[in-house]
């Protein structure tokens, strides 16, 4: 990163942190698309992102964590063999793990489970590692319509609702896609999204 871009970024993670603190929404990039996020322990700020989007609440959203041992505290009974699973995966790949604990309950599914994703991308890992808490990943687009491929293509409805919007990588345009996403369940994976 040079110069410039290192001062935009701790700019950006500060602000970031001020808002996520206080149980604001931001608008930032992930290891994928350009995500909606908040404090994945605020029920209160989980409502709001399930507001903006006009997101029914039976469909959950991601949560994004920075380093496997993290997994320990938000999953009960997680299975270790996952790394080695998520080591051989080419592209992002979130899990959906069961026995979901320490989370806002407007994000875990009624069967308890919870889909996490373990980011390797810089912003979201410093953002979340100095945040030390998980943070709500959510396509930026409102419910039924299509994921924005960069920032230019996100919604002005969308970004106006935002407590604070990342200025990191908003001129990046380079195609993204979601994570694929797979179901754990004591080494036995069922693929939900390629």
């Amino acid at each position: 990163m040079d110069y410039i871009c290192t001062m935009e970024f701790n700019h950006d993670v500060e602000k970031c942190l001020e808002t996520l603190h206080s149980g604001g929404v931001i608008l930032y990039p992930t290891d994928t698309v350009w995500g909606i996020g908040c404090d994945a322990t605020n029920n209160e700020a989980v409502k709001k992102i399930y507001e903006i989007k006009n997101r029914p609440g039976s469909k959950s959203m991601i949560v994004l964590l920075a380093d496997e041992r993290d997994l320990l505290q938000y999953v009960a009974a997680a299975d270790l063999a996952i790394f080695d699973y998520l080591d051989n995966v080419q592209k992002p790949t979130t899990v959906i793990y069961d026995g979901a604990i320490g989370l806002a309950e407007s994000l875990v599914n009624e069967d308890g489970s919870i889909a996490i994703r373990i980011v390797k991308e810089d912003f979201c890992r410093h953002l979340i590692k100095r945040f030390r808490k998980p943070i709500v990943s959510t396509s930026a687009n409102l419910s039924g319509e299509p994921t924005a491929p960069s920032f230019a293509a996100i919604s002005p409805a969308v970004v106006s609702k935002m407590d604070y919007v990342v200025k990191y990588r908003q001129n990046d345009i380079t195609p993204t896609v979601p994570s694929s996403v797979v179901r754990w369940n004591n080494g036995e994976i069922t693929v939900i999204r390629p």
